[in-house]
């Protein structure tokens, strides 16, 4: 197996890339740094268009590549974007492990990208404590007990607040683990905490929408039943007017 994945071109490239983003030390200069996010940028790419799962020789060292984000926080974004760009929506098992991920990635970026990362990071981490996997809900709420998370959150708080109150009170209603339920109750209890103000107004406007949607969805049902019966009534009348003759 190993043969034939390094027999691969495309694998031998990803492994090439992989290895450059891990140990190239782009701090001499800013053309090398800048060389180095185009690489990982390729990197990122080939692996997208893959059509085949990566060999579990590319998946480690790809996974271990993450961690030089501690050594060169302003490429932080790059890896972050990234990842939220190949995101596997099928596989709950990568998903609970990208979760934990993001989470690392968090705490060594750079703080001054935290306001333009908040709303993408939280915009997944809510997808994912929405998940109907019990394991992968539990690993994004779990997220919200990180300190620089919420800290990055705070950072663009007017952007990110109506993602994530529309995600809690999702999960508050329809969610099926009553562990999860709790779990996003007390999320919930945090954020109102930190804004009250704003955690009511999202609530608010997002209850406006609801109702919003519902009497749209009303309108489309009283319409279509309008159709219906005026087609039925028209079929009727467009039938042959018959005599029927019985013999004895």
């Amino acid at each position: 197996m190993a043969e034939d994945c390094l027999s691969n071109p495309k694998n031998e490239e990803i492994l090439y890339l992989i290895t450059y983003c891990t140990f190239t030390d782009p701090s001499k200069s800013p053309s090398q740094q800048d060389l180095k996010r185009l690489k990982l940028i390729q990197l990122l790419s080939l692996i997208k268009t893959s059509k085949h799962p990566l060999h579990a020789q590319i998946l480690s060292p790809l996974f271990s590549m993450l961690s030089f984000v501690q050594k060169e926080p302003a490429l932080g974004g790059v890896v972050v974007r990234g990842v939220l760009k190949y995101w596997p929506v099928t596989n709950c098992q990568k998903e609970v492990l990208l979760v934990g991920e993001l989470e690392e990635l968090v705490e060594n970026i750079d703080p001054e990208q935290y306001k333009k990362l908040a709303l993408p990071l939280c915009t997944q981490i809510t997808k994912c404590l929405n998940s109907w996997n019990s394991q992968v809900a539990e690993r994004a709420l779990y997220v919200w007990n990180n300190e620089q998370f919420v800290k990055m959150a705070l950072q663009a708080t007017e952007d990110v607040f109506p993602v994530i109150v529309e995600g809690m009170e999702k999960n508050l209603k329809w969610h099926w683990s009553k562990s999860i339920k709790q779990l996003t109750e007390n999320v919930k209890a945090m954020l109102e905490e930190m804004e009250p103000g704003l955690y009511t107004q999202c609530l608010m406007r997002l209850e406006f929408h609801e109702s919003a949607a519902l009497q749209e969805e009303k309108k489309r049902e009283e319409k279509w039943e309008r159709i219906e019966l005026a087609a039925a009534k028209n079929q009727f009348l467009q039938q042959p007017n018959c005599i029927y003759v019985s013999s004895f």
